[in-house]
């Protein structure tokens, strides 16, 4: 029987082609979605808002249900704010925190129970490189990828001895929607300050997300790899 992974913010961009090299690999493919309305004969898709604790727990418990449980959790769902600190409101702040850090952490509980009965499973949390160096007027959002990394990090020795194992990928600027507000010139500015000399792609990270999740990275938990071109 195929293995179910539960992809969080999967309608596009990283979560998308995750989905879909994962389908190509013959898993059975599960994607939460808010906004997009999207169908697909190849991946089940789930309505859920992320930051709420009760579609969470929807999700999760669908999940349940329909294919015993989930044996790789990506999560991947995420917003980007450029702004001021003093332009962040309270609102903005406890906005980014839920969808970028909370969702993962509240995923994790929702989907770990299974994984433990099961003495086996992976998690791949999706950072960023500006959760690693922080990125002005990008404080709450650095921020928010930081906690994804400690989350990472410390869950991976917790559940270890379940036989889980947890890792994180963290983007540099991908060539996606959420950076659809950078100007050419950026663009430009950026691509020049890459050693590899191009954006990336969703599918450079989706390959990535492949590798740590599945069992070519057996031996692999608690770390953070960096796919960004040489940027950092």
């Amino acid at each position: 029987m195929a293995e179910t992974v539960v992809i969080t913010g999967a309608s596009r961009g990283i979560g998308l082609a995750c989905a879909k090299l994962f389908v190509s690999k013959g898993y059975t493919v599960v994607g939460s979605f808010l906004n997009t309305d999207i169908r697909s004969d190849t991946i089940d898709f789930f309505r859920a808002d992320m930051s709420s604790s009760d579609d969470i727990k929807r999700l999760s418990e669908y999940v349940q249900s329909k294919y015993g449980g989930a044996d790789i959790l990506i999560n991947n769902v995420g917003i980007a704010e450029q702004k001021l600190i003093f332009d962040i409101t309270e609102s903005d702040y406890d906005r980014m925190m839920n969808i970028n850090a909370k969702s993962h952490f509240l995923c994790c509980k929702e989907f770990l129970p299974y994984m433990i009965s099961q003495k086996h499973g992976s998690i791949v949390n999706i950072s960023s490189i500006w959760g690693i160096t922080g990125a002005s007027c990008e404080v709450s959002y650095s921020m928010s990828k930081a906690a994804v990394i400690g989350l990472t990090k410390a869950l991976a020795k917790e559940v270890a001895p379940s036989g889980i194992r947890v890792n994180a990928v963290t983007p540099g600027v991908i060539d996606t929607d959420m950076n659809g507000n950078l100007s050419d010139l950026d663009k430009k500015e950026i691509i020049e300050n890459t050693p590899l000399s191009r954006l990336g792609t969703a599918s450079d990270i989706a390959e990535a997300v492949y590798f740590l999740a599945s069992k070519h990275s057996s031996f692999i938990t608690g770390q953070v790899l960096t796919v960004d071109g040489g940027f950092i």
